[in-house]
């Protein structure tokens, strides 16, 4: 069994509707992944999002604003209210990024601290986007206490020494396709060094298509790929990386139940 544990399924350009997302969902199933966690990067999207995966009863949920949508605003109370659903298993996708958005940078951080806090009111771990923002983004989840929730450093693409601070508050580290391109030599051999209990798998489609998909839209199918590059990076055997990082899904999102039979 795999999972991918971090997709935008409302996102999917090929599938505009619930049918043409079934055969997406059916298209993972058929590769061994059994559940994924769709995550919400707009507060205005997530009705929609919920609703598109309504007919799914493996597909999990996080709320959340994503810290390249912020100026779009954030209503902290809205964000708590849809992480009342059962299925919403995490806070966000939410973090800080200066690369693509340096000059929001005051307002990133100010609704990440919300959201922080937000995730330890409600007891449910983060989801993390961080890029250039390796100190801010580690200080200001040791300042919210979010080693009290933990989560995850979703589509890891930072060193070895952020990869540890966040590892030692608790943190899971996601590795996507990124780390099959052919540029991702540092990227490989921090994911060499990450302990097995804290190592996720993940596609974050319909973005980064591992190799060899490269130039398609992702989908959640091709997590196997990543897993599979993966396993054979840090020289295990894929069936055990499928294994340990399933249970470390659910170790982490323990609003995540599983299914009868699965």
């Amino acid at each position: 069994m795999l999972i991918d544990s971090h997709c935008h399924l409302d996102r999917l350009k090929a599938a505009p509707d619930q049918a043409s997302l079934k055969l997406i969902v059916d298209s993972a199933k058929a590769q061994g992944v059994d559940y994924l966690l769709c995550v919400n990067v707009r507060q205005q999207g997530f009705e929609a999002m919920r609703d598109k995966v309504s007919i799914f009863d493996n597909v999990f949920l996080s709320s959340g604003v994503h810290p390249l949508d912020v100026q779009e605003g954030l209503d902290i109370g809205q964000i708590a209210e849809y992480a009342n659903d059962a299925r919403v298993v995490a806070i966000g996708e939410t973090g800080l990024d200066y690369f693509y958005a340096d000059e929001t940078k005051i307002l990133q951080q100010q609704c990440f601290e919300q959201q922080i806090a937000l995730a330890t009111q409600v007891n449910k771990p983060l989801i993390v986007h961080t890029r250039d923002a390796r100190e801010d983004t580690i200080a200001m989840l040791k300042a919210g206490n979010a080693d009290r929730v933990g989560g995850v450093l979703h589509c890891f693409t930072e060193n070895w020494e952020m990869a540890k601070a966040a590892i030692d508050l608790g943190f899971y580290i996601s590795v996507s396709g990124i780390v099959t391109f052919k540029n991702a030599g540092e990227l490989r051999s921090v994911i060499r060094k990450v302990p097995k209990d804290r190592l996720l798998v993940e596609t974050d489609s319909p973005y980064l298509a591992p190799v060899p998909h490269r130039g398609q839209e992702n989908q959640p199918a091709y997590v196997y790929d990543v897993a599979k590059f993966v396993a054979e990076l840090r020289g295990e055997q894929f069936e055990d990386l499928a294994q340990y990082t399933t249970d470390n899904f659910f170790n982490l999102f323990k609003g995540a139940a599983k299914l009868a039979g699965r």
